[in-house]
């Protein structure tokens, strides 16, 4: 079972995005994304929906097994 936050970050990279160019796309901090991607941060549902947006999959495609 892969971790939800893994599969972002595998996600992430195979579209050769940074931290910064992720941040950017969701207009937040580069450390506000950083601190979603390790489980640092709550991560809410509209955020979750505008992650999946930039990779135009669903939410649940990346964070529901």
């Amino acid at each position: 079972m892969v971790n939800k936050f893994k599969k972002l970050e595998k996600l992430r990279i195979k579209n050769s995005y940074t931290y910064y160019d992720m941040a950017k796309f969701l207009n937040i901090s580069e450390t506000y994304y950083w601190q979603i991607e390790n489980k640092k941060r709550r991560l809410f549902y509209d955020m979750a929906k505008k992650i999946a947006n930039i990779f135009s999959l669903k939410p649940d495609d990346i964070f529901y097994e």
